[in-house]
């Protein structure tokens, strides 16, 4: 099953990430009536060292407050006070979301003077970009942290040796170990990796190493057979020569 997986951690903070993202770019769009850009950061600065905010800066408040009214609150209200091990652990995964946003907030400047002298600055706060944030999540997500389905007042670890290690709001947790995708099982729905087309020469997802799962691949020739080189004939026709490529095709054993 896939209920709990670390997997499912990762859906979770990337849906709220998501959400806060797109809320509050929203807003500094000035595309929602109920939020603007954040005025609490107005008329501040620090003159002495030549620079004061300005611009419009990213309301990251409304757009994590959105988030957890959306996505937050219809949990709370199907679990009750009590909740469970599982609900904890959503709660927990899509806060992991917007911390990760305003984490990787950063400052913008635009500069002001005399032939581009920089002497006087306007700031404002900015998000970083969603594939920035994604990154960050993905790392966090390869480094999730498994915890136990009992839930006794706080979440925590499932290894015993580890429990007095604290739990970061920026980690993701899980709770079921996620099935073996390289293997078809179709109970689950999971199609496997056999005959998937995979990239020789790639280090990534799409690399025959790691698609295949250490089972190999073969490789086969395909023959392609397409029109190429054309061109206008006056008039009216067009000419094209016919064109014959052999690529090599490689599918995980």
């Amino acid at each position: 099953c896939f209920v709990g997986t670390k997997e499912t951690a990762f859906i979770y903070a990337v849906t709220s990430a998501g959400l806060v993202h797109s809320v509050t770019r929203s807003c500094s769009a000035g595309n929602m009536t109920e939020c603007s850009c954040d005025m609490n950061l107005r008329h501040g600065g620090s003159a002495s060292e030549g620079w004061h905010w300005g611009g419009c800066s990213d309301d990251i408040h409304y757009g994590m407050s959105f988030s957890r009214k959306f996505l937050d609150v219809p949990v709370k209200n199907m679990t009750g006070n009590n909740g469970s091990g599982l609900a904890a652990m959503n709660l927990h995964n899509n806060e992991a979301g917007r911390q990760a946003v305003a984490k990787l907030m950063s400052v913008d400047c635009r500069c002001h003077g005399v032939s581009g002298s920089c002497a006087v600055k306007t700031c404002w706060k900015t998000m970083s970009s969603f594939e920035k944030i994604g990154r960050f999540l993905k790392d966090k997500y390869e480094n999730s942290i498994q915890i136990s389905d009992r839930l006794k007042k706080k979440l925590r670890r499932k290894e015993k040796s580890q429990r007095k290690i604290p739990i970061g709001k920026e980690d993701l947790l899980y709770v079921n170990k996620s099935p073996n995708y390289c293997v078809e099982d179709q109970k689950l729905g999971i199609p496997g990796t056999q005959g998937r087309e995979c990239n020789r020469t790639s280090d990534g997802p799409d690399g025959c190493n790691l698609l295949c799962c250490g089972r190999g691949y073969n490789t086969h020739v395909v023959r392609h057979v397409e029109r190429c080189e054309c061109k206008f004939v006056w008039c009216c026709y067009v000419r094209c020569r016919r064109c014959e490529t052999m690529t090599d095709v490689h599918t995980c054993k």
